[in-house]
């Protein structure tokens, strides 16, 4: 008898956020690089109605840029707030605006070396 084999953790809304090497991160900057901000966060800062905006875009794109607002607050807890509510990878954090990865789960459009 074999032991039952385990699956991995869907990366969808309820799933883990995706793990990333450096080399992945470098790659996905310069696929980011040309983005504009498709995510808005404003002074409410990270509620329902933005994680569930985020998890539509990140489906929709895979990898997206949220612009934070001045009166936002910290914009490194937010990015880090908002990324694992939606189950993506941060990317980066660069002035007030953050690089959010994660991968369809059917037909992912970006290729990862």
């Amino acid at each position: 008898m074999t032991a039952p084999e385990k699956k991995k953790p869907p990366t969808g809304a309820l799933g883990a956020a995706p793990r990333l090497t450096s080399k992945q991160r470098m790659y996905l900057r310069g696929l980011g690089h040309h983005l504009d901000p498709v995510v808005l966060v404003g002074k409410e800062a990270v509620t329902d109605g933005l994680v569930a905006a985020t998890g539509e875009q990140l489906a929709i794109h895979e990898l997206i840029k949220v612009r934070f607002g001045d009166s936002a607050g910290d914009r490194h807890e937010l990015a880090e707030a908002l990324s694992s509510r939606a189950a993506a990878a941060l990317v980066q954090v660069v002035g007030r605006v953050a690089l959010l990865y994660r991968p369809r789960d059917e037909e992912p459009g970006i290729k990862l070396p």
